[in-house]
């Protein structure tokens, strides 16, 4: 099943309403990263978040990046999305792994910690990005960006992510949807909808049973008027490139790229989202300081 994200409104605008499925780009992120089952499951839910919400931005040029670091053993989750719904991302410590929960999930608020915050940064091309920033809710990620919404932009909203992480650590399902009621929506729907939400089963098992996201979109918002305005394919994707890494080695400055030259080693430097080397002889790093 190729991965989907969908646009869609409900209740006549009432209700805005951003799903996608994700199980293709989540399983390459987590293969890139080899990531043990608990931290596949955080890092999955931030790609997806990283998806939903990047979906929002308006220019090409737009990034969005999402931080999270509660102080648990993950050691923080970072995500960066385009409009174009591409993402990338990487854990800090991708064999962070604990025993399911009281509920038999994959503890990923265990591994993520409580003592952090969870920050939101908004790259529009002005001369400061919005940085949105608030305490961690739960730790779930799903919780907290919900939680987020509702307090730092004031909307209210549901957001549920799910990845389902099989034994050989690959990823049979995974996904999101964020739901969010407009101003002037009434507070009966909203109600409705949150009674809906409660009984459904979790994303990842609608999934898994061969469910598209639209056929999960319509179970939710049967009988709302759900319109679906369009889609778009997520990809984990990676604009890492050499000229970006010579930019970041000449701005740590040429006394430091010169201590380099003098150890007369090759320089390996490896991207932290696509794990690419690139190679750097001490001739190279000479022409580096050339420049500056």
């Amino acid at each position: 099943m190729q991965d989907k994200l969908i646009r869609a409104i409900a209740h006549n605008g009432d209700i805005r309403i951003i799903g996608a499925q994700t199980t293709n780009l989540v399983n390459e992120g987590i293969s890139i990263h080899k990531c043990a089952p608990t931290a596949a499951a955080a890092l999955g839910r931030m790609l997806t978040a990283g998806a939903l919400m990047g979906s929002t931005l308006k220019s090409e040029k737009d990034k969005l990046t999402l931080k999270m670091d509660g102080g648990g053993i993950a050691k923080g989750v970072i995500v960066t999305a385009s409009s174009d719904c591409s993402v990338k991302g990487y854990i800090g410590n991708p064999d962070a792994h604990l025993p399911a929960n009281d509920k038999g999930k994959l503890d990923v608020s265990g591994i993520i910690g409580k003592d952090g915050s969870f920050v939101v940064i908004r790259d529009m091309g002005l001369k400061k990005p919005y940085v949105g920033q608030i305490p961690i809710y739960t730790g779930e990620i799903g919780d907290d960006i919900a939680y987020y919404y509702t307090t730092s932009e004031q909307t209210p909203s549901a957001v549920g992510l799910g990845v389902l992480v099989e034994p050989d650590y690959t990823v049979s399902a995974a996904g999101g949807f964020i739901i969010q009621m407009m101003p002037g929506a009434s507070e009966m729907v909203a109600e409705i909808l949150m009674y809906r939400l409660e009984e459904i089963p979790s994303i990842t098992q609608m999934l898994s049973e061969g469910k598209t996201i639209e056929d999960i979109l319509n179970i939710i918002f049967e009988d709302m008027n759900l319109q679906i305005l369009d889609d778009v394919k997520p990809e984990y994707k990676c604009d890492c490139s050499r000229e970006k890494v010579e930019k970041a080695l000449i701005s740590i400055g040429k006394e430091e790229l010169q201590k380099i030259v003098d150890d007369n080693k090759v320089e390996e430097i490896a991207c932290q989202f696509c794990s690419t080397k690139y190679e750097f002889k001490p001739e190279d790093i000479n022409k580096l300081i050339t420049e500056i």
